[in-house]
């Protein structure tokens, strides 16, 4: 299917599954929302840390249509699932939004490493997550990001297993995306980023790491969501993780040379 019938069957509640694999070549993106005093710290927070956060499309307030990354395309029920962050906790998961007042939030969209996965996969660079046809493995870390205001705490990241004989090509291709992630953030022994227990994610599926193959960290769009949490901000939004935005925009539009 093509993003417009995506983004059609997410607002018909038909469609209820991580968009890993789906839209293949479309840009995908994370999503966090606040009430509009939060918007311009946060906004701040994202420019002070591109790497998990890198920014595609700002929308709001009194608005919740995309211009940029799908013309007219309403933010509000075009992700197959979100969550309702209240004082820090995530207390529900929801099919849209249309059952709470957004009228006053800002909707941020945020680069999503799924992107950089199309580029990955044309290399010949397999992606076991793809394969066994799972949620991308993700975890808390302890890499320390830059505060502004009440926006604080430690990054999220992503793994891939990488065959040792193409970590180097892994690092240069990921490397052209700066938008959406771009180069690993760590390579090897995950105890050194605050990873104590590789076999159980914070989100999403684990994957076997094989002989021959070593785990590699990408920044990932899931950050907004431990910040939310630290925060402990009254309210807030966000995708549920794996549950992206599609975009009608080509990851080849963020590919620089």
């Amino acid at each position: 299917m093509n993003p417009a019938e995506l983004r059609a069957l997410a607002a018909a509640n038909q469609f209820d599954k991580p968009t890993a694999g789906y839209c293949l070549g479309y840009v995908q993106a994370n999503l966090a929302a606040f009430p509009s005093r939060y918007a311009e710290d946060f906004e701040k927070f994202c420019r002070a840390n591109p790497k998990p956060c890198p920014l595609l499309e700002v929308i709001g307030p009194g608005n919740s249509l995309s211009k940029h990354l799908a013309p007219g395309a309403d933010i509000r029920d075009t992700i197959p699932r979100y969550q309702i962050w209240q004082n820090g906790i995530c207390t529900d998961t929801v099919a849209s939004l249309h059952g709470i007042d957004t009228s006053d939030f800002v909707f941020f969209l945020l680069g999503c490493s799924f992107s950089f996965e199309e580029a990955l996969v044309d290399a010949g660079i397999s992606l076991r997550h793809l394969d066994e046809q799972k949620n991308v493995a993700m975890y808390r870390t302890s890499l320390a990001l830059s505060p502004v205001g009440d926006f604080h705490g430690s990054m999220v990241v992503s793994m891939r297993p990488i065959p040792d004989h193409r970590i180097d090509d892994a690092v240069a291709i990921t490397a052209r995306y700066p938008d959406v992630h771009g180069a690993p953030v760590h390579i090897g022994n995950p105890a050194e980023i605050g990873i104590t227990t590789i076999e159980q994610p914070d989100y999403g599926d684990f994957v076997a790491i094989r002989e021959g193959e070593t785990p590699v960290f990408w920044a990932c769009g899931v950050t907004p969501q431990n910040v939310v949490h630290q925060a402990k901000l009254p309210l807030a939004v966000s995708h549920a993780p794996g549950y992206m935005f599609v975009s009608d925009l080509k990851n080849s539009s963020y590919a620089i040379d």
